[in-house]
């Protein structure tokens, strides 16, 4: 038996999948999708890409929405698992650290 190798990709629920317009509010996925998200996800498996959903949501909770929306059932983890890449809405990209520390600076410092 051949196993066929598929580049993995982590998908983040929250901003990403989820609009999440009112951030973790009640703990809830209570919000609809991000717009063009649905045709995305099945575009990327259908280019051949393992998509799998990560979170720190419970996986039942992310299963049921996932399941109401229509989208493609797909394997959801909080593990930050090995990937070609991540798609997260908080994410910085390095560069440097010079200007790693003027995002983080500009967007975050309190």
């Amino acid at each position: 038996m051949v196993h066929q190798y598929k580049p993995r990709l982590l998908v983040d629920f929250d901003g990403v999948i989820h609009r999440y317009s009112k951030g973790w509010h009640d703990g809830t996925a209570y919000d609809e999708p991000m717009p063009g998200a649905l045709d995305a996800l099945e575009d990327l498996i259908e280019r051949g890409y393992e998509v799998v959903i990560f979170s720190t949501r419970d996986a039942e909770q992310i299963a049921k929405w996932m399941i109401t929306w229509e989208f493609p059932r797909l394997r959801i983890t909080n593990i930050k698992e090995p990937a070609l890449a991540i798609i997260d809405d908080r994410a910085i990209q390095h560069i440097s650290w010079a200007q790693t520390m003027a995002v983080v600076k500009q967007s975050y410092d309190i």
